[in-house]
């Protein structure tokens, strides 16, 4: 990635960060615009990209935390830090504060104990129970020391899977436990890397392979202090995660080729949002009726549209006719 312009390099980044932030809350069953993400992430970093929109401010709090980590990932972190953070994720659900503690340690008392819990009332299965929220500020003072200290003798990469096993494992939030601990996790990847840019995400791998990640999670948290097993899927997960980025750079430099071919192509706004979109990586067939409703025009405008890009040598048609004909970039 070093090797390549600064451009190429940063368009990369933004796609793996906008991937980071949608695929962790995903992990946790909650679906983020993804175009709202990259929005709010390319306007945090002084971004000039087409197509921004406005992202919602559960979008822009996600958004905060992962960048603040990623970015600023030499500065410690602290309670202060963390609080801010929690926060970040909760404050457009104000109606929460009556159910939760918001931007502090959970507050449960011994006789009802923090718990992960699935299945149906009457047959509940446990798949955690938290420690004491009476140890929670002694645990995290500790946390922080060992986090925070340059230790040359501990492997960075084993240091963020270290750092996400204890901070989930202390589960000092009512909520958002896991998408703090993963971002804990990325902020000490970027110190072993040396970058605050991203060329990989550990949180899209971790969601393809979502039960294994809980089940190893549990498995280690209910039995002793050996936490090889949990080392192991994690360094294992991070080598997948590495392997799965090779598809996605692979996007960028075809955008890259594309637009040094035809920079100097004229296009209308529509060309150019639905070009973009396939250079992406769109989802199923193009075809005029999609082409008019994402690019909000009639359908003899779309038409009119993809005739001139065929002419220009942009697009081609797929095997097929009338209602089915679809299209495809030029290679």
């Amino acid at each position: 990635m070093h090797a390549l312009g600064f451009d190429l390099r940063a368009e990369a980044s933004l796609k793996i960060l906008t991937l980071d932030v949608v695929k962790s809350s995903e992990i946790e069953g909650e679906i983020l615009d993804e175009s709202q993400v990259r929005s709010s992430i390319a306007r945090r970093l002084g971004m000039d990209i087409a197509g921004l929109v406005p992202a919602d401010r559960n979008v822009e709090g996600v958004v905060e935390m992962m960048l603040d980590a990623t970015q600023l990932f030499e500065k410690p972190i602290s309670e202060k830090r963390i609080y801010k953070w929690h926060k970040a994720l909760f404050e457009p659900l104000p109606g929460r504060r009556n159910m939760m503690v918001i931007g502090s340690w959970r507050q449960n008392i011994k006789s009802n104990p923090m718990q992960v819990i699935s299945g149906p009332i009457g047959k509940e299965k446990v798949h955690f129970t938290a420690p004491d929220s009476e140890t929670i500020s002694n645990e995290m003072q500790q946390f922080f020391v060992w986090f925070n200290e340059l230790d040359a003798a501990l492997d960075p990469i084993l240091k963020a899977a270290i750092a996400h096993l204890w901070f989930i494992t202390i589960h000092p939030f009512d909520d958002r436990n896991g998408r703090i601990a993963r971002a804990i996790a990325d902020m000490q990847l970027a110190r072993a890397d040396g970058s605050a840019q991203r060329f990989y995400s550990m949180s899209a791998q971790i969601r393809k392979e979502r039960k294994a990640y809980y089940e190893v999670l549990e498995k280690t948290q209910k039995g002793s202090l050996d936490i090889t097993v949990w080392l192991e899927w994690f360094v294992n997960c991070l080598t997948r995660a590495l392997e799965t980025t090779k598809e996605t750079l692979q996007l960028i430099f075809t955008k890259a080729s594309f637009w040094k071919l035809h920079g100097k192509t004229i296009l209308n706004s529509r060309q150019l949002l639905m070009i973009n979109k396939l250079l992406d990586g769109f989802t199923g067939k193009l075809n005029s009726s999609k082409w008019a409703t994402i690019a909000k025009c009639s359908a003899d405008t779309a038409l009119r549209d993809i005739q001139d890009l065929m002419d220009k040598n942009i697009l081609i048609k797929e095997d097929g006719g009338g209602r089915s004909t679809s299209y495809l970039l030029v290679e």
